[in-house]
C-alpha cells in the first residue's frame, strides 16, 4: 500500500500537520497498525511504545489545537536505536546479556528531539555493542533487509534496525550511531539518507559508548531536508559531554533550501585507488553520481587521495577496538555471558595489539588529520560510494571481512563528516555514496545532498511489502 502516511517523510508530515490535513494521532495510528503487521517478518523493533506513542501523540495535537506556536518536529514520530537511554526502560545495547538491563539515565539524543515535541515509536535492535559493520546479531536476531523478502540479506550495521525500520516505511526517521560507518552502511543497503557528523556535533551522554574517540549519533531518513531538522533538534553544546562546545552554532535547514552549487569543488578520487573488491554497479552508480554532480554545475576534480587513506580502515579499527574491549572487557572475557561469536572474536583481538599500538595510533591519527586538511583545502567535498557492494545474503557473512567499513571508516579516524544518500540499484538491491565533508561542515554536504536528490528519485523507492499484506 503506498501513498498513505507511512509514505511521507517527516518534512512532509509536518506541513501536512501544520496545515491540518492530519493529525499526530492518526500518523501514530497508521505507523503503529504498519509495525504491528511487518515487524514480525522485518524484526527492526526491539521494542514498541504503542501507549507512549498513542499518548504522547494525543499530547502534540491538543498543544497543536491551543494554537501556541510549536516547533517543526512538534509532533512527528521518531525511532532510537537501542544505544540511546531511556530513563527506567530497558536498554540493551544489542546484548542478550542486557535484555533486562533497565537504564538509569535518559541519553541527550532523546531528550533533545522530546523536547522538540517527537514521539517514540520505540528501540530498534543493533549489533551486539554497535560492533559490527553487516548487521548480524546471532542472539537477539538480525534485522532482515525488506528489499529481499525471499532470503534473508543484511541489513547494515550497527544500526540495522534502524535502517530497515526507515526502509519499510515502518517510522519516517530513525536515530543510529556511527563509529566505522553505522549510520552510513545500513543507509546504503537499505537506499536511505543519513549523516555522520563531525566527532562532538551530537551529545554522547547517556548513550553507551563502543569507542569514545570516534563515536557519533545521527539521523537516518529518507531526505536530506529530514536529516538537516532532525540534526539542528540534535547539534548543541551539551556540559554532560564537553567534547561538543566548541562547535559553530548554525541553522541546517538553510543548507537545504536548493540554490545552485555552481562553482563547489567536488574531489572524485581514480577509480583503481578504490578496493579490488568493488561490485561494478556500485562502481558505475557512484560515477553517473560524479556526472550528474558536474551537470548541476558542481566542479568536479578526478584526483588521487593520499596513498594512506584507505589505511585508515585498519587504523580505526584497532583504535574502535582497542577502546570497545577497554568498555566491556569484564564479559567479553567472561565465556559464561551470552555474546555473540563473531563479537566476542574480534573484541577478544583488543587484547593481542602490541604495547603501545594503541597510543601511537592515537597519535598517528592526529597526524593524518592534520595531513588530510591540507590535502583536502581546495575542496568543499569528497564523493566515494558508500559500500562496496549491495546487501549480501546472511548466510554468506564473514564476520572478519573488510569488506562493510573499507570505504566509510576513513571519515570516523579523520573527524570528517559525511551524507549517504541512495544512487542507484543492483538487482533490485540500493546501492549509495557518501558525500564527504571537512569537520564541521555539515551545511556543505547537506547543501550538495539536496541538490544530488532534486535531480534524482532514488530516496523515494520503497521497498515492496505486498507479500506482509501491506
Amino acid at each position: 500500500m503506498s501513498g498513505g502516511l507511512h509514505d511521507l517523510t517527516l518534512t512532509e508530515l509536518a506541513a501536512g500537520l501544520s496545515a491540518k490535513k492530519f493529525s499526530s494521532r492518526e500518523i501514530a495510528e497508521a505507523l503503529l497498525v504498519r509495525i504491528a503487521r511487518a515487524d514480525g517478518k522485518l524484526h527492526a523493533f526491539n521494542e514498541v511504545y504503542v501507549e507512549e506513542a498513542r499518548a504522547m501523540a494525543d499530547a502534540a495535537d491538543t498543544a497543536r489545537a491551543g494554537g501556541f506556536p510549536l516547533g517543526p518536529l512538534h509532533g512527528l514520530p521518531m525511532a532510537y536505536k537501542d544505544l540511546c537511554d531511556i530513563k527506567g526502560r530497558v536498554g540493551t545495547g544489542g546484548s542478550k546479556m542486557w535484555e533486562k538491563r533497565v537504564a538509569t539515565e535518559t541519553s541527550a539524543t532523546v531528550e533533545r528531539l522530546t523536547a522538540a515535541g517527537m514521539f517514540p515509536l520505540g528501540k530498534l535492535h543493533m549489533v551486539e555493542f554497535a560492533f559490527g559493520g553487516w548487521g548480524t546479531n546471532p542472539l537477539m536476531g538480525a534485522p532482515v533487509n525488506p528489499w529481499d523478502l525471499e532470503t534473508h540479506r543484511t541489513a547494515g550495521g550497527s544500526s540495522s534496525g534502524t535502517g530497515v525500520a526507515v526502509a519499510a516505511r515502518l517510522a519516517p526517521a530513525g536515530i543510529g550511531s556511527d563509529t566505522g560507518g553505522s549510520v552510513r552502511i545500513p543507509c546504503a543497503f537499505n537506499g536511505l539518507v543519513g549523516l555522520k557528523v563531525t566527532f562532538g556535533r551530537i551529545s554522547l551522554h547517556g548513550t553507551m559508548l563502543l569507542s569514545w574517540t570516534l563515536d557519533s549519533i545521527g539521523p537516518m531518513a529518507r531526505s536530506v531536508e529530514d536529516c538537516a531538522l532532525l540534526l539542528n533538534a540534535l547539534a548543541a553544546p551539551d556540559p554532560r559531554d564537553p567534547t561538543t562546545l566548541d562547535q559553530p552554532l548554525e541553522d541546517f535547514t538553510l543548507a537545504t533550501k536548493g540554490g545552485s552549487i555552481e562553482g563547489l569543488r567536488i574531489a572524485v578520487p581514480d577509480s583503481k585507488q578504490l578496493p579490488d573488491f568493488m561490485h561494478p554497479d556500485v562502481t558505475r552508480a557512484w560515477q553517473t553520481a560524479a556526472r550528474t554532480f558536474e551537470s548541476l554545475g558542481a566542479t568536479v576534480e578526478a584526483v588521487r587521495l593520499p596513498s594512506w587513506f584507505f589505511d585508515m580502515a585498519q587504523a580505526a579499527g584497532t583504535i574502535s577496538t582497542s577502546e570497545m574491549f577497554s568498555l566491556h572487557r569484564d564479559w567479553i572475557e567472561d565465556m559464561s555471558k551470552p555474546i555473540g561469536p563473531g563479537v566476542r572474536g574480534r573484541a577478544l583481538l583488543g587484547r593481542h595489539f602490541l604495547p603501545g599500538a594503541y597510543a601511537e595510533e592515537l597519535r598517528r591519527m592526529k597526524q593524518r588529520r592534520a595531513e588530510f586538511a591540507q590535502w583536502m583545502k581546495p575542496y568543499d567535498a569528497l564523493l566515494v560510494p558508500t559500500n562496496a557492494v549491495p546487501a549480501i545474503p546472511l548466510s554468506e557473512v564473514e564476520e572478519t571481512s573488510p569488506i562493510p567499513g573499507y570505504l566509510t571508516r576513513p571519515g570516523n579516524y579523520l573527524g570528517l563528516c559525511a551524507l549517504a544518500m541512495p544512487s542507484g540499484f543492483s538487482g533490485g538491491l540500493p546501492v549509495g555514496i557518501q558525500i564527504v565533508g571537512k569537520p564541521y561542515a555539515e551545511a556543505d554536504v547537506l547543501k550538495l545532498g539536496k541538490a544530488f536528490q532534486d535531480a534524482t528519485d532514488f530516496h523515494r523507492r520503497a521497498p515492496d511489502l505486498s507479500s506482509l499484506g501491506l
